[in-house]
């Protein structure tokens, strides 16, 4: 069980290439949420996680992660923290093994085996990475939220490279992260099982 979380957007502002993609943007999170940011394609989901986790500023506002301003404190955001954004973060000079003991040094064998198989890339553990496909790059980043023991997992698009079995997989590893009082802030295109209750966050003007 994780400790109680919290994540407060107050009156943002975010502005990508002379244009506006939120203005006076608020909500507020706390443990046991998925919020699911909605948006038209280009509508700047991607940099709105950004912001969130602090990789992008924007033009105006605040982000308060358990009280504390994000800005200004942003290494109490970051060791709670799992990202999981466009780019795979898959080091191709690693097997599919060693990515993950990359990021998780301590876990054993059977850990990132039960990893990998709930990504379906069971076998593949001493497979280098520059043989995969671009999908299974994607599901190796994927397979780090069976290891991880953050409480704040912010996503962009993470079903995109599963199949059926890998999208109800990993709905319902979502489902018992935030019963273990997790957060999680994502983006798809994808209809979600509709018993995880999800905020909406609409990003439009």
């Amino acid at each position: 069980m994780h400790s109680s979380v919290s994540l407060k957007v107050s009156n943002l502002w975010v502005e990508r290439s002379e244009r506006y993609l939120c203005k006076d943007m608020s909500f507020f999170l706390s443990s046991g949420d998925i919020a699911k940011i909605n948006g038209e394609n280009g509508a700047g989901k991607s940099s709105l996680l950004k912001i969130l986790v602090g990789i992008l500023r924007p033009l105006e506002g605040n982000i308060h992660y358990n009280n504390e301003d994000v800005s200004v404190y942003r290494d109490l955001l970051q060791k709670d923290l799992l990202y999981i954004g466009h780019d795979s973060g898959v080091k191709s000079v690693f097997t599919v093994a060693e990515n993950l003991r990359w990021y998780f040094p301590d876990a054993n064998d059977d850990e990132i085996s039960l990893a990998l198989d709930a990504v379906s890339l069971s076998g593949y553990e001493e497979t280098p990475s520059n043989q995969l496909s671009a999908g299974q790059k994607r599901r190796i980043s994927l397979a780090r939220l069976w290891l991880t023991e953050k409480p704040l997992w912010v996503l962009d698009e993470p079903f995109t490279a599963l199949d059926i079995k890998g999208v109800a997989s990993l709905e319902k590893h979502m489902k018992e992260h935030v019963e273990k009082n997790g957060m999680i802030i994502l983006t798809t295109h994808q209809d979600i099982d509709p018993s995880l209750n999800l905020k909406e966050i609409n990003l439009s003007l």
